[in-house]
């Protein structure tokens, strides 16, 4: 009897120390922790991946041109510089629809700096100025005053793209002398054939997921969009933190703008409208879902990405445009469903 209470022992302990190795911590499994911690990026990255497929396989001649690429590489950092923001914004429990009329703004004051005959460069840090200021006065307008962020951006939107409107009547601002500055050189020429704005774009991105994941506003973000009384509790200033994340936003939008203008050589009056839902399905695609506290800066790029190639990809592959919309449509709402279906658990 001793022996088999003995093996019984023994039994229970392997057992045991089976349960123990199958739940230790995730640090103790890098490529689990990689995978659980990246699961929405890592998603979406599956559905641009067969997206891509598909288009390769309907028209595999235009798909393996460099053309196509580089005429999305063009575009696509405009898209980045406001997406990335927008996932601290929604990730802190908020939205933030002004920031097209931030890009035509701030867009708009890069243009009237370099038509005066300044350096592009102060034309550049006046554009973050504004960026600034104007992320600030939504910010404040949000949590200071105590209004919707959904309608007080959304109004902010109107008001100031009507602002825009008013006082350049729709007339557009060229600029000539811009492709021979230094300016245009560092920030929207070609290195072998690649578009150097891109680098910057990917800089920035990189730059922002180390920020969401790694310093300590960051963190504070997620806290605050999770559970604001509890982050009240840790003595962190929910407030200002919502206030950052608005002019981190205008920041953003700045850039964008000032980068838009720059590869067109021209400002427009409507510069950042084409971007509102294009950005915000970038956002929720990726990975970062409506109701605060987790997010992803990684699984926003991504889902830029692959927004950025649904209409260049449908019409390359002999669809009309009329098709462009439908699939933006059925990409969203798979990805949507994909990120539904694990948040459960990355939660």
């Amino acid at each position: 009897m001793s022996n088999i209470a003995e093996s019984d022992r023994q039994g229970g302990l392997s057992t045991a120390k089976a349960a123990e190795r199958d739940w230790r911590h995730p640090s103790e499994r890098p490529l689990r922790a990689f995978i659980l911690d990246n699961r929405a990026a890592l998603g979406t990255l599956g559905v641009f991946v067969v997206m891509m497929a598909a288009f390769m396989i309907a028209n595999p001649v235009v798909f393996t041109t460099w053309n196509l690429y580089s005429s999305v590489l063009t575009t696509l950092p405009v898209a980045l510089f406001v997406v990335v923001p927008l996932v601290f914004v929604v990730t802190s429990g908020e939205i933030d629809l002004s920031f097209p009329a931030t890009m035509g703004f701030a867009s708009w004051v890069f243009a009237l700096v370099v038509q005066a005959g300044y350096s592009p460069f102060l034309g550049i840090l006046a554009a973050l100025a504004t960026g600034i200021v104007l992320g600030f006065l939504v910010g404040t307008l949000v949590v200071y005053a105590g209004l919707s962020s959904l309608i007080a951006t959304l109004g902010m939107n109107f008001l100031l793209r009507g602002l825009i409107q008013i006082i350049n009547e729709g007339k557009s601002t060229a600029l000539v002398t811009l492709s021979q500055s230094w300016a245009y050189t560092i920030f929207s020429s070609q290195v072998f054939g690649i578009p150097v704005q891109i680098f910057w774009a990917i800089a920035f991105v990189i730059f922002a997921a180390l920020l969401f994941n790694r310093h300590q506003f960051g963190a504070q973000v997620k806290i605050v969009g999770d559970n604001p009384d509890s982050a009240k509790q840790m003595g962190i200033d929910v407030n200002w933190v919502r206030v950052k994340v608005f002019v981190f936003v205008g920041i953003g939008a700045a850039i964008a703008g000032t980068f838009s203008t720059m590869i067109n050589f021209t400002w427009w009056p409507t510069a950042g409208d084409g971007y509102l839902l294009p950005v915000l399905a970038s956002v929720f695609v990726g990975g970062t879902p409506t109701w605060g506290g987790v997010g992803t800066v990684i699984g926003g790029a991504i889902g830029a990405l692959t927004v950025s190639f649904i209409q260049t990809g449908v019409v390359a592959a002999g669809l009309s445009g009329f098709y462009v919309q439908f699939f933006n449509g059925l990409i969203i709402i798979l990805s949507l469903l994909g990120h539904r279906w694990n948040q459960a658990r990355y939660r």
